[in-house]
């Protein structure tokens, strides 16, 4: 199939201008597309992957990408999807988020070939624009009327929009242009509720370049669809909060595990959203999910795929070490010092500060039992494990062959609660 049958498959075109003019568009020639990234942060999450995967198929099918990081409309903040006014951050710290945004989507696309991908940044020419020159230039093609009927500015017109929120659009709508006239850029990609900015660029388009009412420029705007769960929950937040991309923001493992647990009503459509499996391979996979939902063979695939293409392959053996010594009854002691702090990032901790001290003593102190008797009974009732291993000892003393790596000993209780003794 080609790229708009395979989008289309996908669930992935929301909303396209001309369907029909991007398709022959596609067909005929090599199309410059662009798609925006405000650096709101010091990474990108979950929630950009969606874009940034449809630059890559766009470029897989011999397209040329332009992902453009806004070091201006960062400075601005984008009303679109908020219900309140962003926090203005300084510019020498966007410019820092700039930097390091621009480095992730540098890992994702191919800036090197025929049609290798070309970073934008619209600082570049919004950054020394004078005020005088925007009011005059660009600001009187856009009537009061027109943007208050955006979704982005009328959603927010009872709560309240600023001035600086209210021009976001008129500035995204003069990077179409820019990019329209200066790099041949057709195509215009982004999530659904940017559809409002994007109409906006092909009417400023539209206007600058002297065409009549109505009439279309050769230029289209495309959106995907929002990704949300079968609950109706926006895809991407955990319970810590956002998915990143940063794996210190966010680690391998926690990206993994949170691909892991996807719902058995969204996992293929996720499949289709965000792997580059064929038909073929998602329709095994629909089997299994539908015939031996038990063994979750479509989320492993999705996690895999996913953790694969946001990091790297070591990055996935990590992950997929650590979830098979915790749930899959692999051997806590293979893992390494890094792969037990990764696991276990979020369980209380304790620092063992002397040689050969005695387990009962480290229950109390360490907060696992109430008292050296709750901590007996445990021992006794065969409820703590050491690196998964049983200990019913009453004397047992903590040594070298209880450290993993040299560094840490894995202590449960029962069967869930965890807990990472140290050493000093």
């Amino acid at each position: 199939m080609n790229l708009i049958e395979d989008l289309q498959y996908r669930g992935l075109m929301h909303q396209v201008t001309d369907e029909e003019g991007l398709k022959r568009l596609l067909e005929q020639e090599q199309v410059k597309l662009y798609c925006g990234f405000d650096p709101t942060g010091d990474s990108l999450h979950i929630g950009h992957l969606l874009t940034i995967l449809m630059l890559r198929r766009f470029q897989l099918a011999g397209h040329k990408p332009f992902p453009l990081v806004g070091g201006a409309t960062g400075l601005i903040g984008d009303p679109s999807g908020k219900k309140a006014e962003r926090t203005l951050n300084e510019q020498e710290v966007v410019e820092g988020f700039v930097e390091k945004i621009q480095g992730q989507l540098q890992r994702f696309l191919d800036f090197e070939g025929a049609n290798a991908a070309e970073m934008k940044n619209n600082y570049d020419w919004l950054g020394s624009m004078t005020l005088t020159d925007f009011l005059r230039d660009v600001g009187k093609h856009f009537s009061v009327n027109y943007m208050l009927a955006k979704d982005s500015v009328e959603s927010r017109i009872q709560t309240g929009i600023s001035f600086t929120e209210f021009t976001y659009q008129i500035l995204q709508s003069y990077d179409f242009h820019k990019l329209y006239t200066e790099e041949q850029v057709k195509l215009q990609i982004g999530g659904s509720d940017q559809w409002g900015n994007i109409t906006a660029g092909l009417e400023l388009i539209r206007r600058l370049s002297g065409g009549e009412e109505g009439e279309r420029p050769d230029a289209y705007g495309f959106t995907i669809p929002l990704v949300t769960k079968a609950d109706g929950e926006k895809f991407g937040k955990s319970e810590g909060g956002a998915i990143w991309l940063d794996p210190e923001k966010t680690s391998p493992y926690e990206f993994y595990q949170f691909l892991l647990n996807t719902d058995d009503s969204d996992v293929i459509r996720f499949l289709k959203y965000f792997t580059f499996l064929e038909k073929q391979e998602i329709d095994a996979l629909e089997t299994e999910v539908q015939e031996r939902p038990h063994e979750r063979q479509a989320q492993k695939k999705l996690a895999e795929e996913l953790t694969r293409f946001v990091h790297d392959e070591a990055a996935l053996d990590k992950a997929q070490n650590i979830t098979n010594a915790l749930f899959g009854g692999g051997d806590l002691k293979e893992l390494t010092a890094d792969e037990v702090q990764e696991g276990f990032k979020d369980v209380p901790g304790f620092e063992v500060d002397q040689p050969d001290k005695l387990l009962l003593d480290v229950l109390v102190e360490a907060k696992v039992a109430s008292s050296k008797r709750q901590a007996r009974e445990d021992i006794q009732n065969g409820a703590i494990y050491l690196n998964g291993d049983r200990c019913q000892d009453l004397q047992k003393t903590l040594g070298e062959d209880d450290k993993i790596d040299g560094a840490f000993t894995v202590l449960r209780r029962g069967k869930k609660k965890f807990f990472l003794i140290h050493y000093k």
